[in-house]
């Protein structure tokens, strides 16, 4: 793709005789942010981050551009986009997932890159949580840490089930950290079966997996791919008739079972967009702290359990900070 056409994708903002909004913006300029993400522009994480940034003052069409082209990539797309918006000269890179976030970091080592994944530094992204250093900051989720409550909560929320199944990014979850949620199953008295996946196009032969598996219920780990292939995982589990757990409570309301940890709207509504307001008005982001989440949610859909003929437990239930009826 030429320049040209990349910038044209950022969509035809103007500069305008409005006065700016907030205090810190450049008058008469306009922001440019790239993006590098699988979810579509229109996921409500997304449009939670752009009605707080209007907050701030940075308005598109007005004084800000968001590019959108960079949304639902595929994994093999991220680095080919990634170099576009460095040849673009965008303001900041925003990243989501591990494939992106190392995309945007091969592409460039100073256009400041605002990410948000599991491990940052697990994965090497950044130095440490406070002081990150490079050209990176952001939110670590570490969702991966609570796959072992979620496989409790499900063990609770299934009674006498015999056999569970997981699904399993290999790009996030460790063998280590594998082992220990089969070591966990075994000593509740379960067992557990491993279905894994590196691509989004292998994902259709794990879910025929997990249902030839005759497991009584599905510990989906926490992954950016998983997430951004969630409708299809949605779809084939309410067919398998599987009662299932998720990393985002929002997939509760998108018809999962069970969905505990934090909420990626309110991550990228309340921390994303802070930090990007920071990054577009200077601030270094090897000295911008990554943040986690301090809040995590327990969602329920009983439309889901009727649907399975499932009976929640009621020990369960009352612990839930929602529950879909």
């Amino acid at each position: 793709m030429k320049r040209r056409e990349l910038v044209l994708g950022f969509g035809c903002a103007v500069v305008s005789g409005h006065a700016v909004r907030a205090w810190g913006q450049q008058p008469g300029r306009i922001y440019r942010v790239g993006s590098l993400f699988s979810a579509p522009r229109d996921a409500p994480h997304h449009l939670a981050l752009r009605a707080e940034l209007r907050r701030a003052g940075f308005i598109e069409g007005e004084n800000l551009m968001i590019d959108e082209r960079g949304f639902g990539l595929s994994g093999k797309e991220f680095a080919a986009h990634a170099t576009e918006l460095v040849s673009a000269h965008v303001d900041v890179i925003m990243a989501g997932g591990d494939a992106a976030v190392g995309a945007a970091q091969r592409a460039s080592s100073e256009i400041p890159i605002l990410a948000l994944t599991d491990d940052m530094v697990g994965k090497g992204f950044v130095q440490s949580l406070a002081k990150p250093g490079g050209n990176t900051t952001g939110v670590t989720i570490l969702a991966s840490e609570l796959d072992g409550k979620r496989q409790e909560i499900l063990l609770e929320a299934v009674p006498g089930a015999h056999r569970i199944a997981a699904l399993v990014d290999r790009n996030t979850s460790s063998e280590a950290h594998v082992k220990a949620l089969e070591e966990a199953a075994r000593r509740a008295g379960v067992e557990l079966s491993i279905h894994a996946l590196a691509r989004a196009e292998n994902l259709p032969a794990a879910l025929d997996e997990v249902g030839s598996s005759a497991a009584e219920a599905l510990n989906v780990l926490a992954s950016a791919l998983l997430f951004n292939n969630r409708r299809t995982i949605l779809d084939r589990v309410s067919a398998l008739r599987l009662p299932a757990i998720y990393q985002w409570p929002e997939m509760a309301t998108r018809g999962g079972l069970i969905g505990y940890g934090p909420s990626i709207v309110q991550l990228y509504k309340d921390v994303q967009s802070r930090q990007l307001v920071r990054l577009l008005r200077g601030a270094n982001p090897g000295e911008l702290p990554v943040e986690q989440p301090t809040k995590f949610e327990l969602l329920i859909n009983l439309k889901t359990a009727k649907a399975l003929g499932l009976s929640v437990p009621q020990s369960l239930l009352t612990r839930a900070d929602d529950v879909i009826e």
